[in-house]
């Protein structure tokens, strides 16, 4: 499976910042904020056996153990973050419960917190605020950790955040990865763009043929991931815009090479 990375540039405004609402005299400079950003390394895949505290029941889990071979969204998150992650993972919420496809059994929702300071209470008031009481939260996996497994999970799969020491906030992309059961990132996602359409077809894509149905597998061959927008869209659009693109640098190589031609005909 081909894996396509976002970067703040393709994205438009993809990195969204916690320090938004904090004071100006933010900490961290532009060359800081230029590292802030998702874009998975080709072959990208979150280390399985990461290991953290499963914030509902306090138990050590791995990464493996919550996909146990299931695809799964998982969102980074900065469980005291009010700003971006609270919205990102209402609108994620949502679009997950409108795809049809079962929380638990046909995917995991997944969250890793990276602010050490946010404790397993605030993780589990956060995602149980954005979410609501239901199979979704449920069956999510609501992690926290050390720095190091943390670390380790978010540097494979091409996620960079920034802490401000003066604001005592971070700085992070608004971002998403749909990984297959074994951990590898099937795609990034914008969880503020994002519809159930869209987030159903990288489910089903990155369940490899154990979910979803027929009809999804139809779907999959008439769309085709767009990394530029993070989204699904028709595979003929893109193909007609790429032709159109072709036709006219043919153009332009043609009339340059006439004007080159029509210029050696008539020396000076």
């Amino acid at each position: 499976m081909r894996v396509s990375g976002i970067t703040p540039s393709r994205f438009g405004l993809a990195v969204l910042l916690c320090l938004l609402g904090q004071p100006a005299a933010a900490g961290l400079t532009s060359k800081d904020l230029s590292g802030v950003g998702l874009a998975p390394p080709p072959g990208a895949r979150a280390p399985l056996d990461a290991a953290f505290t499963d914030s509902a029941d306090g138990r050590r889990l791995t990464l493996g153990d919550v996909l146990s071979g299931r695809p799964a969204l998982l969102m980074p998150v900065d469980y005291a973050c009010r700003n971006v992650c609270d919205p990102m993972l209402a609108v994620a919420g949502t679009a997950l419960a409108a795809t049809g496809l079962a929380p638990g059994t046909d995917y995991r929702l997944v969250t890793l917190g990276f602010n050490p300071r946010a404790d397993a209470a605030t993780a589990r008031a956060m995602v149980a605020e954005q979410l609501g009481q239901g199979p979704l939260l449920a069956s999510a996996a609501v992690l926290t950790g050390s720095p190091g497994p943390v670390e380790a999970v978010t540097q494979a799969v091409g996620y960079a955040y920034a802490y401000d020491r003066d604001t005592d906030s971070y700085a992070h992309p608004a971002g998403a990865l749909v990984l297959t059961g074994d951990g590898r990132v099937a795609r990034a996602l914008s969880p503020l763009a994002m519809t159930a359409r869209d987030l159903r077809l990288a489910l089903v894509e990155a369940g490899e043929g154990r979910i979803g149905g027929v009809g999804d597998r139809l779907i999959l061959l008439c769309y085709g991931y767009d990394p530029q927008t993070g989204v699904y869209t028709p595979l003929i659009r893109r193909i007609l815009t790429v032709s159109g693109l072709v036709t006219v640098a043919g153009i332009g190589l043609l009339v340059l090479a006439l004007h080159r031609r029509s210029r050696g005909d008539h020396p000076t």
